[in-house]
C-alpha cells in the first residue's frame, strides 16, 4: 500500500505498461498466486490520459471499480484513508474522470469544451475493460456514490457483460425530483428551526428547476448544515490530500477540474448532464445483482426517490440498505456497509 503513494511507482506503472488501455498487459503479480498490485499512472482512455490508482494485496482477489462522485472529486487522493482496508480482500481501481482531478491537469480542456455523460459512461467503460485485462478477470465489481452513482448506472447498462455486480450509493436516480424534494425537505427543516437566513436564501431561489447555476450550490449548502445535525461525522484526516497529492500544483488542478465539471453537470442555464438524468430512460433491467445503499438523513439523493427507483428495477438479485445516521457524504457508517456489500457481492 505504500507504494500507492511513492511518486516512483506512477513511473514503473508506465514503463511496464499503464500508458495504453488497448490490449492491456496481464500485470505481471498476476501469474503468481499471493502477490500484492500496487499501481498509479495515466492510461490512454478514451483517446486522452486518465489517471489510474490499483491497490490490492492479492491480485487472485475480485476487482471492484469505484465510480467518484462530484462531478469532479475524485477519491485518489484520499483512497488510503478510505478504502486502504479494502486492498485485503479486493484490488481496489480508480480513476481520475475526464475533468477531474490529474486527468484534467494533464488534458486541461477549453472552458467551452462539453462534458457528456455517453462520453463519461464510454470512458468507464473502457477503464472496466483495462481492468479486466490488466488483472486477468472476466468480470469487475462495479461501484459508485452519488454523480458516480448515475455515471455507474450507465456504464452497467452500456456493457453489461462486463460486471458481476453493482454497489451503489446515496443513487442518484431522477435528478429533477431530486433536487425538487431536496429543496423542499431542507424548506421544512430551515422553517422549523426558525432558520431565517436559510429560509430567505430558499425562497428566494424559488422551487426548482432553475436556471440560475449557482442554485445547486444554495441549496447545498443548506442540507450539509442539516445533514450534520443528524448524522456521524466522518473522521477528520479522511479528506486531507495524501502524500503526491499535497502539492500546490495539483491542489489548483482539483479545485478547477471540480469547477468545470460542476458547471457542466448543472448547465450555465439548468441545461448540464445533472439535469438531464433520469435513469429509468435506461431501462430498469440490470443483468448483474443489485446492492443500494442510503443513508437515512440523505438530502441530496433522498431516501425515497432512491428507494423507488429500486423498486422499479429488475436484477437477478437486489438488496437495499438503509444507514442510520448517514447523509450523502461518506462516513465510517457509509464506508463500513460499502465494504459489506462488496463482500456479499464477491460471495464472502
Amino acid at each position: 500500500m505504500k507504494r500507492l503513494w511513492v511518486v516512483a511507482a506512477a513511473l514503473v506503472a508506465l514503463a511496464s505498461g499503464m500508458d495504453t488501455a488497448k490490449a492491456a498487459e496481464l500485470n505481471p503479480a498476476c501469474r503468481t498466486p499471493g502477490k500484492p498490485v500496487s499501481e498509479a499512472g495515466f492510461v490512454q482512455i478514451g483517446g486522452i490520459r486518465q489517471w489510474v490508482v490499483v491497490d490490492g494485496q492479492d491480485c487472485a482477489n475480485p476487482v471492484v471499480l469505484i465510480v467518484h462522485g462530484g462531478p469532479g472529486n475524485p477519491n485518489t487522493p484520499f483512497a488510503h484513508a478510505l478504502f486502504g482496508t479494502w486492498a485485503k480482500d479486493f484490488t481496489v481501481v480508480q480513476w481520475d474522470q475526464r475533468g477531474a482531478g490529474k486527468t484534467y491537469g494533464a488534458n486541461k480542456p477549453a472552458e467551452d469544451e462539453p462534458l457528456s455523460m455517453e462520453r463519461l459512461a464510454a470512458d468507464g467503460v473502457e477503464i472496466a475493460r483495462y481492468a479486466t485485462q490488466r488483472f486477468g478477470k472476466r468480470k469487475v465489481i462495479l461501484m459508485g456514490g452519488s454523480w458516480g452513482s448515475a455515471l455507474a448506472v450507465n456504464i452497467a447498462m452500456t456493457q453489461p457483460d462486463l460486471f458481476s455486480a453493482y454497489v451503489g450509493t446515496a443513487q442518484l436516480a431522477n435528478y429533477q425530483l431530486d433536487v425538487g424534494t431536496s429543496y423542499a425537505k431542507a424548506l421544512v427543516l430551515a422553517r422549523a428551526a426558525g432558520d431565517t437566513d436559510a429560509v430567505g436564501k430558499l425562497e428566494a431561489l424559488g422551487a426548482p428547476p432553475w436556471t440560475n447555476p449557482r442554485a445547486f450550490g444554495i441549496l447545498r449548502r443548506v442540507t450539509r448544515k442539516y445533514e450534520a445535525q443528524a448524522t456521524e461525522p466522518p473522521p477528520k484526516d479522511w479528506f486531507a490530500f495524501g502524500p503526491g497529492y499535497d502539492t500546490p500544483a495539483y491542489e489548483a488542478d482539483y479545485t478547477a477540474g471540480e469547477d468545470y465539471s460542476f458547471l457542466n453537470f448543472v448547465g450555465l442555464k439548468g441545461d448540464g448532464m445533472g439535469p438531464r438524468i433520469d435513469l429509468r430512460k435506461l431501462g430498469t433491467r440490470f443483468a448483474m445483482p443489485v446492492w443500494m445503499l442510503q443513508g437515512e438523513a440523505d438530502l441530496v439523493t433522498p431516501p425515497e426517490v432512491s428507494k423507488a427507483y429500486f423498486d422499479a428495477i429488475q436484477a437477478p438479485k437486489k438488496t437495499w440498505v438503509t444507514l442510520p445516521r448517514t447523509g450523502h457524504d461518506p462516513n465510517r457508517i457509509m464506508i463500513d456497509a460499502q465494504f459489506a456489500a462488496l463482500k456479499a457481492a464477491a460471495g464472502r
